[in-house]
C-alpha cells in the first residue's frame, strides 16, 4: 500500500456543514451524536467560518447552575452560527503535503484544517482523527 502523501489522501470529503443563518439549537446534540468537534460554516459552498465544540461551550450556561439546561436552550435558540463561529481560519488545499498540514495543526494547536479549492469552496476537512488513522495505517494496526 502506498504511503499517503497529500491532504487529499487522508481528508474527509463528505463534510457536514452549517450556514451562517442556522440556529444553534440542536447543534451540540448533533455534534455529540455524530462525534464531531468541528463544523465548517459555508455560504454558497464557500468556507466562511468554523464552529467548534469549544465555541458552543463558551455560550452555554453551567450545568451546575440551577436551570442551566433551560438557560442554555434559550441561549442556543437566540444565537446563530454567525454569532459564535470563528472567521479567521487556517485552511489548506488538497495538494498540501500531509507533513505540512500536520505541522500547521501542531504549531497552531488546531483540531482541524478545512480543505478548500482555489476559489474558496469547501472540499473536505482533515482532523486530528485523520492523522491518528494515518498513524495506525502506517503502523499496520488497522484491520
Amino acid at each position: 500500500m502506498p504511503k499517503p502523501a497529500l491532504v487529499r489522501d487522508i481528508m474527509t470529503r463528505e463534510v457536514v456543514t452549517l450556514y451562517e443563518e442556522d440556529n444553534l439549537l440542536g447543534v451540540e446534540e448533533g455534534m455529540q451524536h455524530f462525534r464531531f468537534r468541528h463544523l465548517p460554516v459555508v455560504d454558497d459552498g464557500k468556507l466562511v467560518g468554523l464552529i467548534t465544540h469549544r465555541d458552543l461551550l463558551r455560550v452555554a450556561a453551567s450545568v451546575a447552575e440551577p436551570g442551566g439546561a433551560v438557560k442554555t436552550h434559550n441561549i442556543q435558540e437566540r444565537l446563530f452560527a454567525r454569532d459564535v463561529m470563528s472567521r479567521d481560519l487556517v485552511s489548506v488545499r488538497e495538494d498540501t503535503p500531509i507533513a505540512d498540514a500536520g505541522l500547521l495543526m501542531w504549531n497552531n494547536k488546531l483540531g482541524c484544517l478545512p480543505v478548500v479549492s482555489d476559489d474558496g469552496r469547501l472540499v473536505g476537512i482533515v482532523t486530528e482523527a485523520d492523522f491518528v488513522k494515518l498513524a495506525l495505517r502506517l503502523l499496520e494496526l488497522t484491520p
